[in-house]
């Protein structure tokens, strides 16, 4: 039984499943901050973390950022480098949700659009699993590569 877990929690095509939702999620997410990052800049400065020369920078090169490595993980291209980015992002966005959390801080997460639900014990929760499937990605991803299935071949020629 416990075998049979593992071979399902382990297997390849789970880690594909995961790796298309969390990429889908991360275009998703960044197509709305990208068309209105002052509204994005605004949900950065009320999370009181960054310094405020960096909220206007963050707000304008976070989306890009999440669009370039989601669109990566969509694609199969350096699936691993994406997928470590996303998982540093992510843990990002959790810490600060949890410092927010701490301070009793009435902002919305800011994840999707400025104006949603306030941050919960469930946002971090949430997030969490998102980290935890970016990282079964990172781990576990094989299927359907887009560098192993066309840059392989490159490299074999190179050797």
């Amino acid at each position: 039984m416990i075998g049979l877990l593992r071979r399902i929690l382990t297997h390849p095509w789970l880690a594909l499943a995961f790796r298309l939702y969390i990429g889908g999620l991360f275009v998703y997410a960044a197509m709305y901050k990208i068309n209105y990052a002052a509204e994005f800049s605004e949900t950065i400065a009320s999370y009181r973390l960054a310094p405020y020369w960096a909220v206007n920078a963050l707000a304008v090169f976070m989306p890009w950022i999440e669009i370039v490595c989601g669109a990566l993980l969509i694609l199969g291209v350096r699936v691993r480098s994406a997928a470590a980015v996303i998982a540093a992002m992510l843990a990002v966005f959790t810490v600060a949700i949890f410092i927010n959390l701490l301070r009793g801080a009435p902002i919305s997460c800011g994840c999707f659009k400025t104006i949603e639900d306030p941050i919960s014990w469930w946002t971090v929760l949430r997030d969490l699993g998102w980290i935890t499937m970016t990282l079964h990605v990172y781990r576990y991803d094989a299927v359907l590569q887009a560098d192993r299935l066309f840059l392989g071949k490159l490299g074999r020629i190179g050797s």
